[in-house]
């Protein structure tokens, strides 16, 4: 749906104060640490775009609240791997070559949209250290969720994932589906199965850029959708409007737990 037709489709326009009064009907709470998964085009026409959606998360959540947010970049991974698109073998050895290593500050997202775009480069922001699956945050708690971020396993039990869900904090899905919920491969590395690989990334290692292999599972997320359905039955989930979008807040712990027993029964583990 282009500009035209979606302003056409609206009755107002979304604005930093609408969407943040939505939010807080949602349930969304000051000092609340949530990690947010968001579509800029579900919400329908937005004065200020990103700019606004990030004010008004930060506005609902307060100055004790932390906001976090997946700020992935899938192209600093083994060249070799790639599939959305795949590229030549020939290219396979000059990319791997001459990819840039990942800086923290410079690495822009891929695939995430542009309020993960804009709230990585907001000032204050701190962003983990991984190459290919980096989380930013920005509030009290940001340190302490994105330090410490290991390349190995990278959404692991040493990833912002794990720190979310050691503090009891909530995950918002704003304008997407359970596809796109993070969260979820905490549980496949808890839940016995998941396959391993090997992939790779540039780094910086005492000023000098190096071309580092590392191990980590062979993560799916074809399950996610089947299984954010069987978890919202169980009625833990909170929906509600956000501009043109659907919203669910919900709290990762319960969801995390959840996702790993559902995974465990599909592989025919013991709960």
């Amino acid at each position: 749906m282009g500009e035209a037709e979606t302003i056409g489709h609206m009755r107002r326009p979304n604005t930093r104060q609408s969407i943040a009064e939505w939010l807080r009907a949602l349930g969304l709470q000051p000092g609340t640490l949530v990690l947010v998964h968001a579509s800029l085009s579900r919400l329908g026409w937005v004065c200020g775009g990103p700019v606004a959606v990030v004010q008004a998360l930060l506005d609902v959540v307060g100055p004790a609240g932390t906001v976090v947010m997946p700020t992935q970049s899938g192209d600093y991974t083994d060249p070799a791997l790639w599939q959305e698109p795949p590229v030549p073998p020939a290219w396979v050895p000059v990319i791997r070559e001459t990819m840039p290593a990942y800086d923290p500050l410079l690495t822009p997202t891929r695939g995430m949209g542009a309020i993960a775009e804009t709230f990585r480069r907001w000032p204050g922001t701190l962003r983990s250290a991984h190459p290919a699956v980096s989380f930013a945050a920005l509030g009290p708690d940001a340190a302490a969720i994105t330090v410490g971020h290991r390349l190995e396993y990278g959404l692991g039990e040493r990833s912002p994932l794990a720190r979310i869900y050691e503090r009891g904090g909530s995950v918002l899905l704003l304008g997407v589906g359970y596809d796109r919920n993070t969260s979820f491969h905490l549980a496949e590395y808890r839940a016995p199965g998941t396959p391993e690989r090997t992939d790779a990334s540039p780094l910086l290692e005492e000023g000098r850029r190096v071309w580092r292999a590392y191990s980590d599972l062979a993560l799916d997320d074809e399950p996610f959708a089947a299984i954010g359905v069987a978890f919202e039955a169980t009625g833990a989930v909170r929906l509600g409007p956000v501009g043109a979008a659907e919203a669910r807040l919900f709290g990762q712990r319960a969801a995390v737990d959840f996702a790993e027993r559902w995974l465990r029964e599909a592989r025919g583990g013991v709960l």
